[in-house]
């Protein structure tokens, strides 16, 4: 690897470029969470350098002494231009978007939007575990549709989720995760279209999670929910921030579809202010001028899909990996290790590798851990090297 710190050649693999020594010179949570003897490949941090465009664009403004409030619309320009060219989808209208500070808080002002405090929101667990966690927080209640034992959406299980929560007549939200976290499924448009039938039928509100919505496989296709009939009032919420690796450069966009836009209108100004002006900037570069680099990031994660389901099937073959078609995540079925609920604690006690514990992503969650795919190749080796070790 070359070690390069500043703006990556895109041409080049990201995930190839960065030394463990200069990774552990990050302050950030990743890094910093368990102690240097500890592999993290838990948390969705990325370990790469930042994209030149990005680079220079934060750099450009910071030179100019412009961090002040954010103003304009080339964000969601950008972000429109980018569904256009990557998801062939020209029905992201700049008027109906509103900044958010970032996805899950934007995700709660949608579901305030659409639902009040006591009211149930559906989610297909196992399932990112801020969506528990931000649900509680905008005082409504989770609901459980539970995956197929495929890991894709079970359409039955979501129709008897809608009609159960619906049958007092209160208001339900779905909050759905497109691509899916933690498993990396990307729905098809027929299951999305199916969704949005659903909805209408039982009057249930679709607030789609499409944060992952760039880091897509090769060969796989995402759609965006708005993009499919039916599904004109839904919301939807995008970010640069898992694509390009800008979780510390917040910025977020919630879009509205043609019916939605009333609602669009009553998020407070306070949310779109408190949006940061870099993250923005950040958010828009990449957008509209990292596409390259996301192409190499595409390609050395795809590498390292291949990578892991080969060690895997090499050294333990017990662990069940089905390879996801988007996200940097691998979500690794390991209950035939007998390792009880929690395979994740196991593998940091005794092979100093940090996962993902598969309890916190809801019912269907025990045995399992979610396992970072964003580094090195020979990180990927190394951890599971160590996950083997645990268990000899």
């Amino acid at each position: 690897m070359s070690g390069l710190l500043s703006g990556a050649r895109t041409s080049v693999n990201p995930l190839r470029q960065l030394t463990i020594e200069q990774l552990r010179q990050r302050t950030s949570l990743k890094w910093r969470e368990y102690p240097d003897d500890v592999l993290p490949l838990w948390v969705a941090e990325m370990d790469v350098p930042l994209a030149e465009p990005v680079a220079r664009a934060i750099t450009d403004a910071v030179a100019r002494g412009d961090t002040g409030y954010p103003a304009g619309t080339a964000y969601p320009q950008a972000v429109a231009e980018f569904a256009a060219r990557r998801w062939g989808w020209d029905g992201l209208a700049v008027e109906r978007t509103a900044l958010v500070p970032d996805v899950m808080h934007g995700v709660v002002e949608a579901l305030r939007l659409v639902t009040e405090p006591g009211d149930a929101v559906i989610v297909n667990c196992p399932v990112y575990p801020p969506f528990y966690e931000s649900v509680a927080h905008a005082g409504r209640r989770i609901v459980e549709a539970p995956l197929g034992e495929d890991l894709r959406i079970d359409l039955a299980a979501l129709e008897e989720a809608f009609r159960r929560t619906r049958a007092g007549g209160r208001p339900a939200a779905y909050l759905l995760c497109s691509p899916h976290n933690p498993t990396g499924v990307v729905h098809s448009a027929a299951e999305l279209t199916a969704i949005a039938g659903l909805a209408q039928r039982h009057g249930v509100r679709v607030v789609a999670d499409e944060i992952h919505a760039p880091v897509v496989a090769g060969g796989a296709r995402f759609v965006p929910y708005l993009s499919v009939q039916g599904a004109e009032n839904g919301l939807s919420l995008v970010s640069a921030s898992k694509g390009w690796n800008l979780a510390g450069l917040r910025g977020g966009l919630l879009v509205a579809g043609p019916a939605a836009a009333g609602d669009l209108a009553r998020v407070p100004f306070g949310v779109s202010v408190s949006t940061s002006h870099l993250g923005v900037i950040a958010h828009t570069a990449a957008f509209r001028d990292g596409g390259e680099w996301l192409d190499a990031l595409l390609t050395g994660l795809d590498d390292n899909r291949r990578l892991l389901a080969a060690q895997l099937a090499e050294h333990l073959p017990a662990v069940r990996y089905q390879p996801g078609q988007a996200t940097c995540l691998a979500w690794l079925d390991c209950r035939a290790l007998g390792l009880g609920d929690d395979p994740a604690a196991v593998f940091l006690d005794r092979g100093r590798v940090a996962l993902n514990s598969g309890l916190a992503f809801g019912t269907g969650g025990a045995g399992h851990v979610r396992l970072n795919l964003a580094t090195a190749p020979e990180l990927i080796i190394e951890a599971v090297h160590r996950m083997t070790s645990a268990i000899g």
